[in-house]
């Protein structure tokens, strides 16, 4: 039996021991820190079947729910009070309008609606990069300012804060962080947004958090901590992971100069660029955990009430009998079906806003900085192997 949670060692392959579930039982028990055992599933076909079945349980707070981290460093185990909960942890018939309640904040029409917001954040980004000193660090310069500056015009954050909630933000996710650091972080952003939301109840501007905080009054439902909840996610999950995306989409065209030749020569291909980047890196191994809440069968085997379920994304989306030759980056295939974004009612709800500044990025740096380069080999660069979101720590490039 496999042990739970694996490192990566490798940007571009999947463990060894994920190549061995795909290949020799993608349904299959594992054991996690703990000592328990979960199900893990990472077949395409079965992780769309578990993530959109509503015999299995997103609630983390369920006995026996499946986590990779040990008991004291869990992330969601803070507190288990009900504001706090959020549309991640929430089954029906709480989680569609939980989730409703904020769609509208991140549909095609409105993400397009701030896609010049986005193109100038970037631009003014590359501004800083072109200007400063080589070699840069494109994480510094690019890869974390973008999103998190994004996600703070968005909700109506100081941008001045960044470097404290970008510091919590990382002490939450990686796993050899002490308890205690852990803890204090969740809960030292945690209040720093129920007091950024408590700023504005006096009369809320027109940004997100404004705008929730009127629509919930006229529904009768505003309650300051379950927003504050509902902030500390988008907060959090708003710049973290398309930070990680950028610099590892980075690396691969930097480190591909055929791909990357290919892409220069056809720019409106950066979509489908940045869907294969998605499918490629899936920065999150597992992409959600789930408790089965009545007896099921995936794929032939019999889940039974109370059994957890990790859905192994990375390898589903190594799938090759969905993605011929998966494990080749390839810019011409079509790979939007890919569950990087999760799949059914809890998919991504701010894959749309993701989708946007990947693609402003990539076409910005494509257009102004043609001659980016690496300025380390792929073997020295400090890879987010300790953290539960895959990624890099630092990105040296050149021009």
């Amino acid at each position: 039996m496999h042990q739970f949670p694996v490192t990566r060692t490798c940007p571009y392959t999947p463990p060894a021991a994920y190549r061995e579930i795909a290949e020799e039982d993608p349904i299959t028990k594992v054991r996690l820190p703990d000592g328990t055992w979960t199900w893990v599933v990472s077949k395409h076909e079965h992780v769309r079947q578990v993530l959109n079945d509503t015999s299995f349980s997103a609630d983390r707070f369920r006995p026996g729910f499946p986590n990779q981290a040990p008991a004291d460093l869990r992330p969601g185990r803070a507190t288990s009070d009900e504001a706090d909960r959020t549309i991640l942890t929430m089954d029906p018939p709480q989680h569609g309008p939980a989730r409703r309640a904020v769609l509208g904040e991140f549909t095609v029409r409105r993400i397009n609606a701030l896609v010049p917001e986005i193109q100038r954040i970037v631009d003014e980004q590359v501004d800083q990069l072109l200007a400063g000193p080589k070699p840069a660090d494109l994480v510094e310069a690019v890869s974390l300012p973008v999103p998190s500056r994004v996600i703070c015009a968005m909700l109506g954050v100081p941008y001045a804060d960044h470097e404290f909630f970008q510091a919590g933000t990382a002490a939450m996710i990686k796993r050899d962080i002490a308890p205690e650091r852990r803890r204090e972080a969740f809960g030292q952003v945690r209040d720093y947004m129920s007091d950024l939301i408590a700023s504005k109840e006096a009369d809320p501007p027109d940004d997100l958090l404004g705008r929730q905080i009127r629509q919930r009054r006229a529904e009768g439902t505003y309650d300051r901590r379950s927003l504050a909840a509902l902030g500390f996610l988008l907060l959090v999950a708003g710049h973290e992971t398309t930070a990680n995306m950028i610099s590892l989409g980075a690396l691969q065209l930097m480190d591909n100069p055929a791909q990357l030749a290919k892409l220069r020569s056809a720019p409106e291909g950066t979509a489908g660029a940045v869907e294969e980047m998605l499918r490629y890196f899936t920065i999150v191994d597992t992409v959600v955990a789930r408790i089965a809440v009545a007896d099921t069968t995936v794929g032939g085997v019999r889940i039974r009430a109370g059994e957890g379920v990790l859905t192994l994304g990375l390898v589903a989306n190594r799938d090759p009998s969905v993605f011929p030759d998966p494990d080749t980056f390839d810019l011409d295939r079509s790979a939007r079906q890919h569950v990087a974004f999760g799949f059914g009612p809890h998919q991504c709800l701010g894959q749309n806003l993701a989708r946007a500044e990947l693609q402003a990025v990539f076409d910005t740096l494509l257009r102004r900085v043609p001659t980016l380069r690496l300025a380390a080999g792929v073997d020295d660069l400090p890879f987010k192997a300790d953290a539960q979101i895959y990624g890099l720590y630092a990105l040296p490039v050149a021009w």
